[in-house]
């Protein structure tokens, strides 16, 4: 718990931690209303409305709030190597293992918290800045809700959203078939992006070299996974590619979307699939490993 309390006290007292989150709000908020107003007039599909939501830009491997969470783990460890609080002569081995497991678990939810405020802006950002002519099917077609939100909309004696006043418009934008889970699925993934730039600063001693290497991290993984599956006879998650918010990164993550009740093509992968699960886990698995031997060979954090 003294780790714990700790960590919490320094990240926030860094002056860089309030200015990094600042910063991924309003710019995430931004770079979304920029999106949003340049769609093309017609029905907004869930597939387009979760790349809004989570202001993807396919020249970054990682959404905006990801990639903000990832520097707030590297910076959380690289101000810890630049300013240590103790005397390396009081940093055994176990001590720095706690304060890493400390910088994950806080990290883990900031991250999350980041990424869950980056939608509710950003979902006001889109609302106001998607042109006239775009009508968001969720809103607009009962059909197009997903399983959980149709539930409760029948229960309350619903018959669609649009039965709801104006200033609800903005669930639509979220409540699409698929796009709760993808949205999930996202926060999820600014939650490992945090704990990767920790781990990765904690491995080179370097908040910046730490988060060049949570910048590659996922094409490589992306294209380890594409290698895996064809090498076992495994077929790519075929709906993946419809809800995932950036152009390059995991795109398996969000197969298990459509894996479920609303079924997918015949034959596809899902998250659930153990080769994609070892997949996953080996990477991060053996990131922490080295970490781990890595800090047995160090004398200071």
């Amino acid at each position: 718990m003294r780790d714990l309390a700790y960590e919490l006290r320094r990240l926030r007292g860094l002056r860089s931690t309030w200015l990094l989150l600042a910063a991924v709000l309003l710019g995430d908020a931004a770079v979304a209303a920029v999106l949003a107003s340049q769609t093309p007039d017609g029905p907004l599909a869930a597939p387009a409305g979760v790349r809004l939501l989570t202001a993807a830009v396919p020249l970054i491997p990682l959404p905006f709030a990801a990639l903000g969470a990832g520097v707030l783990g590297a910076l959380s460890y690289g101000h810890e190597v630049r300013h240590p609080g103790l005397p390396a002569s009081l940093v055994s081995y176990p001590r720095r293992v706690r304060l890493l497991l400390a910088k994950l678990l806080v990290v883990g939810p900031v991250a999350a918290l980041l990424a869950l405020a980056t939608l509710v802006l950003d979902t006001a950002a889109v609302h106001l800045a998607l042109p006239d002519g775009v009508t968001v099917a969720a809103w607009a077609e009962p059909a197009a809700l997903s399983a959980r939100v149709s539930e409760a909309v029948t229960g309350a004696g619903l018959s669609g959203l649009s039965d709801l006043p104006g200033g609800f418009a903005p669930l639509g934008l979220v409540a699409g078939h698929g796009v709760p889970a993808a949205l999930l699925a996202f926060v999820l993934l600014a939650v490992v992006a945090a704990w990767t730039g920790v781990l990765t600063a904690a491995l080179t001693r370097s908040a910046a070299a730490g988060v060049l290497l949570l910048c590659a991290l996922p094409p490589v993984l992306e294209s380890g996974v594409a290698l895996l599956l064809r090498r076992t006879g495994r077929p790519w998650p075929v709906r993946a590619a419809e809800l995932l918010p950036f152009q390059s990164g995991i795109e398996w993550a969000y197969g298990w979307v459509y894996g479920g009740a609303h079924g997918a093509a015949a034959g596809s992968a899902a998250l659930t699939d153990p080769m994609l699960l070892a997949a996953v886990a080996a990477p991060a698995a053996v990131l922490l490993l080295a970490v781990l031997l890595v800090q047995a060979r160090r004398r200071t954090l």
